[in-house]
């Protein structure tokens, strides 16, 4: 790793770099050292990087924000300054932390106003550059800048914050008046008391910061936070003057708990937010605790106080500070508040959090008002491109989707409209309530399957779980000092886990069972990768119900010692074994297994390779040169030791055992790392097949119709004979089935992009679906490091070019923008391989733009295939099937046909009701940006008769209903549980495709073009 000591600072000369220095390095240099008065050591290293990166400025301008050269050198220098920060404060070097955070020290906010950026804009652009200075920063900070960067956890929390501050407005403003109302007055006018309760406001959010700071510094996850919230609302409630009281407590939407001795106010909370009361009743603790230790205010026993404040409030149990919202004590303590935030900023002065209750403040951007924040940073209502929210990114905790389990809320409004602290609050509750119960052991029933084995399995099953939770959820941080709160976090989160896995395990096992016949389960109950799997997807839901900022996918991944490959073949297992799961987790797994199987999947050091040595020897060659198979999975014992955690509360295990894993790696491995030489034996240890459905869904297309395959012979050997007969090894069913759920995503995205494209010929689209499935069958190569949707957009330009349809690869783009899985980097940053043999070219590798990729790598692979459709169009090879040699391609004899496009999903619209004219469809692609505009401001769509006027979403709801359930007493609503109504996710379309045999339409041909990239 490169090092930059403060002494090479002074050496740096701007005029003295033969010549190369420009004007944007010279208003980089003052932007340091005059704007924000780096120290030496970090202007050093601002301006190497920016040096090594500002190429950035001048190449691909189209890339980054508007495209003009000044706003890209705006974002440079905020990218460049960010970078410095975070990596120099994480190094340990205890005065680089000092200098960066001294009274003028270097925050994020202080960055973005001196380049004059927003929040917004600036995590948008964010991904963009951390792949275009990956290697610099790599030479710089070492391999494992990335992580030490946080990036996305700081983008997640800016979301999470965002969120909360917009709830923290709007129930502010549902509880209180902005000014007195102590003369009557229904709406009265604007007084010298504005400001007296915009310091009310003010104190709320501040005591919240204060909280997450002293209270919940090691728990960011927005579910504890909201319960934070919640403690600072009641407080709010029993102090503010009543005279600013905008709801009376008779109100049952706010307040539907009461008794004989006024409202119980933590309890009408909990009802209102779906929480519990014993963890509200504790975080009230904290808050309590953290007034009197900040403010010096002596708490009194509620039930003893006199207050016009606490009339009709069962003040049993309750803490009050008298005098707390007096004007004079108020002051002081927003003062005491403020200043005690100043001091924490300091310390880790990343987001200053105060800026989320002023409106006016420029660095928020445009989305905090309006509640879309999550929506800018993932959607596609910008011109230019946004990034992914950590949630797309890793479909994790902060999904856009916010749908709730069915008929977890009260209210037909609510139910179709949740917003997100209502979501996270109603997926917390299903946690809470349904898994929290269980026992943390295996079941009689479990205890019986594992007994059942050869050997009895339990102490293995138990100990593993203990060992891989505890590295998932450590009690504290690898050299950290132990924290309390944090480990009573970890605690409950370990135990969600270990509830939900044995739950789970046990509905697998029932059915497992039932399929064969009999209860000896031992090669799926005995299979470290399963349960490891099984682990790891139970401990993703708990993180994804928290939506925790600190534990984003896939960190579940690495700590457990599995890949992407490996978790992508139990997710639809795991989602059809557990019957209550939430819609909002249903949808992040569905997410989340698209994300896998677009990408991760054909990361370097996935164990789809191990399997493709197996089952496409052709390819071994070419994955052995690229470096991309897998290490083996990290022992048990290894991970144990690793995370210091004692054999005492283990279960024991019997020597044989121990001797039997013994063969593997003792080391932590990343599972990203690549092997260096191929080796058979990391193949049998690395490669499994899909569960059942997901063999039987693919197998219907594939083969003839087969005896459905049970679970465990699933994780049979890859050099095994498949069960399913054909002479097929089960590595080789195994990439069969993986490359039809390839092939289904895709047919959903090609057709949403010839959709979009609006292009009228039929051909079209079979022809590109046609030539993805060959490319992925004969040049599977191509996809290697690679974004399936890569492949789709070279692959839709090639057939228009063949067809002689007039589209750009500009047009392709600029649609591709607007389908809800895009993200910038796809088209921007397309890895290519170069062979060093070039001459007067670059080699090794490297990252370019969709265009250069799709004239340098995919024109001269792909050639061959777009020319047999040019001559002889796809339905006859449909027909025919493809013949292919395993040479260089790797695809062996027997391989699948080529299919025709499947049948999607009928979007017409449906007739709900027998007695109005009352329909209701999934919305079309097409029709999506017209529907989300700001002009419609509505998300909703009425065919048949008109209610009424255009007054809202929810009460244009309302009134269907009302229309619907005509004179009934009872309060009822549509049932939409049955199928998601708006946007349609390309995971629930891709699970309902049917494959169906069919004729492609012959294509018309034409010479093969190439475009050249446009600026």
């Amino acid at each position: 790793m490169e090092d930059i000591s403060s002494s090479t600072a002074v050496s740096i000369d701007l005029q003295s770099d033969g010549g190369q220095n420009d004007a944007i390095e010279v208003r980089f240099m003052a932007l340091c050292k005059s704007a924000l008065s780096l120290e030496e050591n970090a202007y050093a290293q601002a301006i190497k990087i920016f040096k090594e990166t500002k190429y950035l400025t001048s190449s691909n301008t189209s890339a980054v924000g508007s495209g003009t050269p000044e706003e890209i050198e705006r974002f440079l220098s905020a990218f460049v300054l960010y970078s410095v920060k975070r990596l120099l404060e994480s190094t340990g070097d205890k005065e680089h932390r000092e200098q960066l955070s001294h009274d003028n020290g270097l925050t994020l906010c202080r960055i973005l106003r001196s380049v004059k950026l927003n929040f917004l804009d600036f995590f948008k652009e964010l991904p963009q550059f951390v792949v275009k200075a990956g290697p610099v920063l790599c030479n710089l900070y070492g391999a494992d800048w990335e992580k030490r960067l946080e990036a996305k956890e700081s983008q997640a929390n800016f979301v999470n914050l965002s969120t909360l501050s917009r709830h923290y407005k709007r129930a502010y403003q549902e509880l209180f008046w902005a000014n007195d109302t102590s003369g009557g007055d229904k709406e009265p006018p604007v007084s010298s008391t504005m400001s007296f309760s915009s310091d009310f406001y003010r104190f709320g959010w501040l005591l919240f910061l204060s909280l997450r700071v002293h209270a919940l510094s090691h728990v960011k996850d927005l579910v504890t936070s909201i319960n934070g919230l919640i403690s600072v609302l009641a407080i709010l409630i029993m102090h503010l003057p009543v005279q600013f009281r905008k709801l009376s407590l008779k109100d049952e939407g706010w307040f539907a708990k009461r008794g004989e001795k006024g409202v119980h106010l933590l309890a009408s909370l909990c009802q209102k937010y779906d929480t519990s009361e014993d963890v509200l009743k504790q975080m009230m603790e904290k808050t309590n605790s953290l007034i009197a230790e900040i403010l010096k205010v002596q708490p009194q026993v509620a039930s003893e106080c006199e207050s016009e404040s606490l009339i009709d409030i069962d003040t049993e149990g309750l803490i009050y500070y008298k005098g707390l919202m007096e004007e004079s004590c108020l002051k002081t303590s927003l003062n005491t508040l403020e200043k005690d935030y100043n001091e924490a900023l300091h310390q880790n002065g990343d987001l200053d959090e105060r800026i989320f209750i002023d409106e006016d403040d420029s660095l928020l951007g445009s989305g905090i008002a309006s509640g879309s924040t999550s929506d800018n940073l993932t959607g596609t209502k910008r011109k230019f491109d946004p990034i992914s929210s950590p949630a797309r990114m890793m479909t994790s905790p902060l999904s856009p989707f916010r749908s709730p389990p069915p008929g977890s809320l009260s209210g037909a409004v609510s139910r179709m409209a949740p917003t997100p602290v209502t979501a996270a609050m109603t997926t917390a509750k299903w946690l809470r309530t349904v898994v929290s119960p269980l026992v943390p052991n295996p079941s009689p029933k479990l205890g019986r399957f594992l007994a059942s084995c050869d050997r009895d399995v339990t102490n293995e099953v138990v100990r593993r779980a203990l060992i891989i939770l505890e590295a998932i959820f450590p009690s504290s941080a690898l050299g950290e000092t132990t924290n309390l709160m944090d480990n009573i976090w970890a605690e409950q989160r370990r135990l969600e886990a270990l509830k939900l896995y044995y739950r789970v395990l046990e509905a697998m096992c029932t059915a497992e069972a039932q399929i064969l016949h009999v209860a000896n389960l031992t090669s799926l109950l005995t299979n470290e990768r399963f349960h490891r799997c099984m682990l790891a997807c139970s401990a993703e839901l708990v993180l994804a119900t928290h939506k925790t900022v600190t534990m984003l996918f896939p960190a579940v991944l690495e700590r457990t010692g599995i890949t992407a490959f490996d978790l992508s073949k139990v997710i639809e297992g795991f989602v059809r074994h557990e019957d209550s799961l939430p819609r909002e987790l249903r949808r992040h797994l569905n997410s989340l297994e698209e994300r896998l199987l677009e990408s991760m999947v054909w990361e370097k050091g996935s164990s789809l390779y191990n399997s493709l040595t197996v089952a496409r020897p052709g390819l071994s060659a070419e994955i052995s040169r690229l470096g991309l198979l897998a290490e083996p999975m990290p022992s048990l014992d290894a991970i144990a030791i690793h995370m210091n955690l004692s054999s005492a509360g283990l279960p024991p295990i019997p020597p044989s055992q121990k001797h039997e894993s013994s063969g593997q790696n003792g080391d932590i491995m990343s599972p990203k790392r690549p092997c260096t030489e191929y080796m058979s034996v990391l193949v049998e240890r690395n490669s499994f097949t899909s569960p059942v459905k997901d063999r039987l869904l693919a197998l219907t297309n594939l083969k003839s119709k087969l005896p459905p395959p049970a679970l465990q012979s699933a994780f049979a050997s890859p050099t095994r004979p498949s069960p399913g007969g054909g002479g097929e090894t089960c590595a080789e069913t195994g990439i069969d089935i993986f490359f039809g759920k390839i092939n289904k995503l895709a047919a959903v995205r090609v057709n949403g992009m010839i959709e979009r494209l609006q292009q009228s010929q039929q051909h079209i689209r079979e022809d590109v679906y046609s030539l993805f499935q060959q490319v992925l069958i004969q040049r599977t190569s191509l996809f290697f490091n690679r974004h399936i949707d890569q492949i789709l957009l070279c692959c839709l330009y090639g057939i228009a070019k063949i067809s002689k349809v007039e589209l750009t690869f500009r047009e392709i783009i600029y649609n591709y923008r607007k389908q809800l899985q895009c993200k910038p980097h796809v088209f921007r940053s397309v890895y290519v391989d170069r062979p060093t043999t070039r001459h007067n070219a670059r080699t090794g590798q490297d990252h370019v733009d969709i265009i250069a990729f799709y004239n340098e790598i995919f024109v001269p692979a792909a050639k061959p295939l777009l020319a047999e459709i040019s001559s002889a169009g796809t339905s006859t090879k449909a027909d025919q099937g493809v013949e292919v040699n395993s040479g260089k391609s790797g695809q062996c004899p027997a391989s699948p046909k080529v299919s025709p496009f499947p049948s999607l999903p009928d979007m017409s619209p449906k007739k709900i009701s027998a007695v109005h004219n009352v329909y209701v469809s999934p919305l079309r692609t097409s029709k999506v940006d017209a529907l989300v505009s700001h002009a419609s401001k509505s998300y909703y769509a009425c065919v048949g008769e008109s209610t009424h006027a255009y007054q809202s979403p929810s009460k244009d709801l309302a009134a269907i209903n009302n229309r619907l359930n005509g004179n009934r007493k009872a309060k009822m609503s549509l049932a939409f549980d049955g199928a998601d109504v708006g946007l349609v996710s390309d995971s629930i379309v891709a699970n309902s495709l049917n494959l169906q045999n069919g004729n492609h339409t012959t294509s018309a041909g034409a010479p093969l073009k190439t475009e050249q990239p446009e600026s």
